[in-house]
């Protein structure tokens, strides 16, 4: 594990768990007005992967139909428009499957209140105890910022804690109600149908990622994300942008070059750590929902609803599909 984790770490999170209304961020897009010649090697960087572009397809295989949407977990104005279009797929679907449904949400929140230790250290040393001192200060800090007093903070494991740094401040500040996204709003549209919703995965996936991780290399991505604390809006406003543009494998290659630039890593270290996290958040996860999807299409058409990053790449959902022997056909809504 290594410093650049700071920048996949803001990524993954931002895309693949829930977060608050972005309404209160004002951050800069880090792609307009880049210099040419490094944004057309980010792009043709993001290029070399399969489905490296589009949030919406259709997956067809014989009579078996898959209408997949490559989802933003964040509230936002535009999910509107999107969601009229894609309601007819929903409704009508046999089963819509997303990562977490009620069931699977309902699930989380009990296992929190039944074990406290899944959200919060309850045995040994807190994290103001196992971090060096300028790494508790930033962090402390950073967490004050988003509301959150050090007490709090020195208490939660550090899963929850990556979570909260990866919604800056900006957007911690406006949040109000529990975020629906465009997967909540794919589960209400299809809840108010009638139609049934099932989970891609268990509900405690989550926990399962970071079981892989060593309490070590968890105390470096700490460390780590704290370094990009100062530009998160930035990032933030970055990645959102580049989903409503069809573009999120282009954001990821940029948190990669950004990568490529710290000093004291060699680009065959940064894409081994960038391997890593991606085979651990979002690879892993995508082969086991192939026979999910499969299965439930076979008895109808499906919905399917996740994360934008889920989509591209050699062992993204699109791709293992295609390998299935499905046709995919990108929906221009």
């Amino acid at each position: 594990m290594s410093r650049l984790f700071s920048a996949i770490t803001t990524l993954a999170f931002s895309f693949l768990l829930a977060a608050p209304s972005t309404a209160a961020c004002t951050g800069r897009n880090l792609f307009a007005g880049m210099e040419a010649a490094r944004l057309a090697e980010i792009r043709a960087s993001a290029a070399e992967f399969p489905f490296a572009t589009g949030n919406f397809w259709r997956a067809t295989r014989g009579d078996e139909v898959i209408t997949i949407a490559g989802t933003y977990h964040f509230d936002d104005a535009r999910h509107a428009a999107n969601l009229a279009a894609l309601s007819p797929a929903i409704t009508t679907a046999t089963t819509v499957l997303v990562e977490a449904g009620p069931s699977e949400e309902k699930a989380l929140m009990a296992l929190m209140a039944k074990d406290p230790s899944t959200m919060v250290i309850t045995e040994g040393p807190t994290l103001n105890q196992r971090l060096p001192p300028d790494v508790w200060q930033s962090l402390s800090e950073a967490l004050s910022n988003r509301g959150v007093p050090p007490f709090m903070t020195a208490k939660f494991q550090p899963w929850y804690v990556l979570t909260l740094l990866s919604i800056p401040p900006c957007a911690m500040s406006a949040m109000t109600d529990k975020p629906k996204g465009l997967d909540g709003a794919v589960i209400d549209t299809a809840l108010a149908a009638g139609v049934p919703v099932r989970a891609l995965e268990p509900f405690d996936t989550l926990f399962s990622i970071f079981d892989k991780m060593t309490p070590q290399e968890l105390t470096e991505m700490l460390a780590s994300t704290l370094a990009i604390e100062g530009m998160s809006e930035d990032y933030f406003t970055t990645l959102v942008d580049s989903y409503f543009a069809g573009e999120s494998r282009q954001a990821w290659e940029l948190m990669r070059f950004v990568s490529y630039d710290m000093p004291g890593y060699s680009r065959e270290q940064v894409d081994a750590d960038f391997a890593r996290m991606e085979e651990l958040v979002s690879a892993s996860r995508n082969r086991a929902w192939i026979p999910v999807l499969t299965k439930a299409a076979a008895d109808g058409p499906v919905f399917a609803a996740f994360g934008a990053l889920h989509l591209s790449g050699e062992d993204g959902v699109l791709n293992l599909l295609q390998k299935e022997g499905f046709t995919l056909e990108e929906l221009k809504l």
